[in-house]
């Protein structure tokens, strides 16, 4: 696909010095440099600032805020030769906090930490992903992935004895049976499926009114990706695909996803839904989904600004697909 990295959270490049991972001495100098800088998180959610254009925040290393991390820092790579580190900042207690908006499907709230300034928030990646440059969209999926990982794989999944950080926060290692842990990522193929001058969309139960998407689904063990896609548009909407072709890739930290964007012919039209997976599904003309990308059509949005579904139709309609 011509512009596949341009997609968000691809294509910035970054140096993730993954030789020094290994070198405890290296590791150590590179944090102790002046120039090295902290990207730091709560709940998930990345430090910005949020007024337009919005940036990631680099906080020195030897900050007051970073006394309250959870743990080490975690070497993200380097940028013009100095570090990046993740650090996690969801020990902190911030006051007034609504538990009810932590966790929604865009969650609107942001939080100010005492000892950072006004111009600094905590902010929720899927609401600013499209706010930040390249470099920062990377910045913020890696280190929300890697944070999350730790948060849920404390203990073994051979012997369940906890285990120690090793690799610069890139592996897990059990002192009891030595099993070697690494961070997970799930491959899940997203579909655009054409009819014609019709392209397949579906909603989930739960979303907002009037939103459509993609379809998607988590490829299964011993499953090649084109049969991922031709699988999982059968069972969720009953529809049969021929010819598939992979276009780009995409990060998705939320939690801990690979986005596989590909292109596939339908070999029939008729839907039949799984209630189980989706709630709905239709086929939706190009001309339709112009109104949609204009605002304009009266029932349905346009997917996720940000989202690769978002991406792989926009790129259908400007016909740049491959």
């Amino acid at each position: 696909m011509r512009h596949a990295e341009t997609v968000t959270f691809g294509g910035s490049a970054l140096d993730r010095a993954g030789e020094l991972r290994g070198d405890p001495a290296a590791m150590a100098a590179l944090a102790a440099d002046p120039a090295a800088r902290a990207i730091v998180f709560w709940r998930g959610k990345p430090l910005i600032q949020p007024e337009r254009p919005a940036a990631l925040v680099r906080l020195p290393m030897d900050h007051p805020a970073l006394a309250e991390a959870r743990a080490a820092p975690i070497l993200l790579g380097r940028e013009d030769g100095a570090g990046r580190f993740a650090v996690d900042l969801s020990n902190w207690a911030p006051e007034h906090l609504d538990q009810g908006q932590l966790g929604a499907f865009l969650d609107p709230s942001e939080q100010r930490h005492p000892l950072l300034g006004d111009d600094m928030v905590f902010a929720e990646l899927r609401r600013v992903m499209t706010w930040l440059s390249p470099r920062d969209a990377e910045l913020a999926a890696s280190g929300k992935a890697i944070l999350g990982w730790h948060e849920t794989h404390g203990h073994c999944a051979r012997c369940g004895a906890a285990t120690d950080v090793t690799q610069g926060g890139w592996q897990r290692q059990c002192p009891a049976c030595g099993g070697a842990h690494f961070p997970r990522t799930d491959p899940v193929v997203i579909m655009l499926i054409t009819h014609r001058n019709s392209v397949l969309m579906g909603r989930s139960p739960g979303w907002p009114e009037g939103m459509y998407s993609l379809l998607a689904g988590f490829v299964e063990p011993g499953e090649t990706m084109e049969a991922a896609v031709r699988r999982e548009v059968f069972e969720e909407a009953g529809v049969q695909v021929g010819a598939v072709q992979y276009l780009a890739s995409q990060p998705w930290p939320f939690p801990s996803s690979l986005m596989l964007g590909c292109a596939g012919e339908a070999l029939s039209h008729e839907i039949t839904i799984d209630p189980v997976e989706i709630e709905d599904a239709l086929w939706v003309s190009r001309e339709e989904m112009m109104e949609v990308f204009a605002g304009a059509h009266p029932r349905l949005l346009p997917a996720r600004s940000g989202a690769i579904a978002h991406f792989l139709l926009e790129n259908w309609l400007a016909d740049t697909l491959l």
